[in-house]
């Protein structure tokens, strides 16, 4: 007998999200799928997966498909909520965050952020690196001390305009 899993739509992350994010969720821990499984069955890479999971992106009628069939969940009600009339509304909720990673990730731009600017001008010029035209990827690094999380982000550099 399947056993039926439920997530708490009531607690963080969950919350703001849209009922059929939450029945994603669902049914991917239901399935026992990660991340990349999914991203490989529709084409796309595991973080970009993991913010339409929150809904945070997009997903095209073809990939909408590909994630019914791959996670059992009927198109008609995945098309209907996150389709042609659903757009995303991308970012975290209230700063500064409370979640421990997210903090963290935080507390590095904090900490970093006028460093990592500084050294993109020296190297760039006078720009930014876009969020929009960007890959995010995460690699687990093995490390006698404990293994290291790589976090990457591989974006276009956009320079300002004079006009």
């Amino acid at each position: 007998m399947s056993q039926s899993l439920r997530v708490n739509a009531t607690s963080e992350p969950y919350a703001d999200l849209p009922p059929m994010c939450v029945a994603l969720l669902e049914a991917k821990a239901k399935k026992g799928a990660t991340f990349d499984q999914i991203a490989k069955a529709i084409g796309r890479d595991e973080v970009w997966v993991a913010a339409m999971f929150y809904g945070q992106a997009k997903l095209s009628d073809e990939e909408l498909a590909k994630l019914s069939h791959f996670l059992e969940i009927p198109h008609d009600s995945l098309a209907a909520e996150l389709g042609a009339n659903w757009w995303p509304r991308r970012g975290l909720g209230p700063m500064p965050p409370t979640d421990p990673v997210l903090y963290r990730l935080y507390e590095g731009v904090l900490v970093y952020g006028n460093a990592i600017k500084a050294v993109i001008h020296e190297k760039f010029g006078d720009g930014i690196m876009s969020m929009i035209d960007c890959k995010v990827n995460i690699e687990r690094k093995p490390d006698p001390k404990g293994d290291r999380v790589l976090l990457i982000f591989d974006g276009k550099f956009l320079p300002y305009l004079k006009w």
